[in-house]
């Protein structure tokens, strides 16, 4: 068997599973020419395209996508006899959990210490890490990825649904301009967080307006935030309206730091998942951790749903 170029075609596997080379590059910390480079080397290698690439996605030809489960599942079995053989020589029960800061910060850390009275001997060490997990490396045992769901080769299950509408702090209409209607939000600040192109209909204030039928005003001004916790803090203090995304900001409402000023929810083509390697599921520690967090999953939407 010739030589398995090994370092280009796991790049090249991201670059398919993550359809871009931008996010590929975050995953894999490395330059984006860098990750060009090596699916270069892989379709010479080859001999034959495998990736179609255009201005904001990248799409594997039959052949591309064919080679690339291939290596996903050779990956994933040698993640998983790495992950076996670090636990069977030692007594470290930590699960290990990825997710996003925003996700981290505003639903599971107020949460963790439930599982952590409940089961005492398994601890939960979180990851805060906006990008996709790759778990060969061994370094993390589950995932809770935002998206749509596509991670090929993996257990992947969806745990919270996403609905957008509009909040803001109690104070910011006590003391400011009225907010009664859509039209309103020509007088008040947007609170807006970059989200990441991964495919789909991101749910922006374009995307709520549109689902509800609403017209959207030009808004005073804008203040923009890199990441969604920030954003939901922002509303907190009254420094402007922000697009809640539920789970994010289903306890703020909970609690009456947050209000819904306006009609009108949309529906996200997003979701909050579930995701391991189809073999921790097999594990006791991995189990108990999954039957805890979707009870949590399924008493926070039915709260909030009571609610609205």
């Amino acid at each position: 068997m010739p030589n398995l170029p090994f370092v280009a075609l796991r790049a090249f596997e991201a670059v398919v599973r993550l359809r871009g080379f931008g996010r590929a590059a975050e995953e894999l910390g490395v330059t984006q020419s860098s990750v060009s480079q090596h699916v270069k080397m892989v379709e010479d290698w080859i001999g034959c395209r495998l990736l179609v690439r255009g201005p904001r996605t990248t799409v594997a030809t039959k052949e591309g996508q064919m080679l690339a489960n291939a290596i996903d599942a050779g990956i994933g079995q040698i993640g998983e006899l790495c992950d076996k053989l670090r636990h069977s020589g030692r007594a470290d029960p930590t699960i290990t959990v990825s997710c996003a800061p925003g996700f981290a910060v505003n639903w599971l850390f107020p949460r963790l210490i439930k599982f952590d009275q409940l089961h005492p001997d398994t601890p939960v060490s979180i990851l805060t890490d906006p990008s996709p997990v790759g778990f060969a490396a061994g370094q993390v045992d589950v995932a809770i990825l935002y998206g749509m769901g596509d991670h090929p080769g993996l257990h992947t299950e969806r745990l919270l649904n996403e609905r957008v509408f509009p909040v803001c702090s109690p104070a910011l209409l006590s003391g400011g301009p009225a907010l009664n209607k859509v039209a309103d939000l020509a007088h008040h600040t947007f609170l807006l967080d970059e989200l990441a192109d991964i495919g789909g209909n991101p749910p922006t204030w374009a995307f709520w307006a549109e689902q509800t039928r609403q017209i959207l005003p030009q808004p005073a001004r804008t203040r923009r935030f890199g990441q969604a916790n920030m954003v939901v803090q922002a509303a907190i203090q009254g420094l402007g309206v922000a697009l809640g995304r539920e789970p994010l900001v289903t306890d703020a409402l909970a609690t009456g730091q947050l209000i819904r000023p306006l009609e009108g929810i949309a529906v996200s083509q997003f979701a909050y998942w579930f995701v391991c390697p189809k073999a921790a599921m097999k594990s006791d520690r991995i189990l108990r951790f999954h039957e805890w967090l979707f009870h949590e999953a399924g008493n926070s939407q039915e709260r909030h749903l009571k609610k609205t």
